[in-house]
């Protein structure tokens, strides 16, 4: 094997091809930063996140694989990943892993005590989540919380403390995975019923519709409540009423259960935690914009 090919196998271990999920974790780590800041992050910490989302995202991936190497061969969507497929070898996947992991940590060295220590439990978050799926009914739930540590981390990163309003933030984040994630856990529900792996689509059964869009509402709910402990205007609603009716559109892909239409559904949240990002933006544009238009 050259190393170019090599390098291509890492590349999709890591899944660096299917940027959704990079996407779904960065989303509520900058509605983090930009909240916590007042909607002015320090730019260093800004790039420090988002490049550690980067890889953060490909460790766990990584360990994903390497937790589900005797499972994916048996599914259809991922037997032909590279650790399942035999290209890429257990010592090399745990070796890549650790290497993530390194990277990641030098990157927030020069960030505070706190947020260094929420990163041991962001690290034992993405590591764990995989090993959920043999005993947990909704692994998702615990997808959630890790997807959502950036925003705890982000909190500590600007402010060196972690308010209440943070907590509820990631509460919200939690809710939303456990949408997303049921979405395409209901791509894979039959051979994931026959080989044995616990997932929300199997714990909801055939109310698996009706959960979705309850976690979807108590998304919206929370930050809405957000936005009212923290005098939020009227943008920020506005971009809450969008992701509601991202959510609709989501319904409208996952009424029948189809397998194509529930990965569609799955793979469009990215625009619903666009959609909440864009409201928190204009929301501190909009307070900043008469300051800035009076100077002139």
């Amino acid at each position: 094997m050259t190393l170019a090919e090599r390098l291509t196998h890492y590349e999709r271990l890591m899944r660096l091809d299917k940027p959704i999920g990079i996407l779904l974790l960065l989303w509520p780590t900058l509605w983090a930063l930009w909240i916590s800041s007042n909607g002015h992050p320090d730019w260093i910490i800004l790039w420090i996140f988002v490049l550690g989302t980067v890889l953060m995202r490909s460790a766990g991936c990584v360990i994903n694989d390497y937790a589900d190497r005797d499972f994916d061969p048996h599914v259809e969507r991922t037997r032909n990943r590279p650790l399942a497929a035999g290209l890429v070898s257990k010592k090399e996947a745990l070796a890549l892993f650790a290497v993530l992991v390194l990277l990641s940590f030098l990157l927030i060295l020069r960030l505070n005590t706190l947020t260094l220590q929420l990163s041991v439990a962001a690290v034992f978050l993405a590591a764990s989540y995989p090993f959920t799926k043999r005993f947990f009914a909704i692994p998702q739930a615990y997808l959630g919380v890790s997807f959502g540590f950036g925003i705890p981390m982000g909190f500590a990163a600007q402010t060196g403390a972690v308010p209440a309003v943070a907590w509820a933030m990631l509460a919200a984040n939690v809710f939303w995975a456990v949408a997303y994630d049921t979405e395409y856990a209901m791509v894979d529900r039959d051979d994931d019923l026959r080989i044995g792996i616990k997932t929300s689509a199997i714990t909801f059964g055939r109310y698996d519709i009706q959960a979705v869009m309850l976690c979807y509402g108590a998304t919206l709910a929370i930050l809405a409540g957000v936005g009212l402990k923290l005098g939020l205007r009227w943008p920020y609603y506005g971009g809450l009423l969008a992701a509601a009716g991202i959510a609709a559109y989501h319904y409208s892909l996952i009424k029948n259960r189809e397998r194509a239409q529930c990965f569609k559904a799955f793979l469009h949240n990215n625009w619903l935690g666009a959609a909440i990002f864009a409201g928190i933006l204009l929301n501190y544009l909009a307070v900043s914009l008469p300051g800035i238009l009076s100077s002139f």
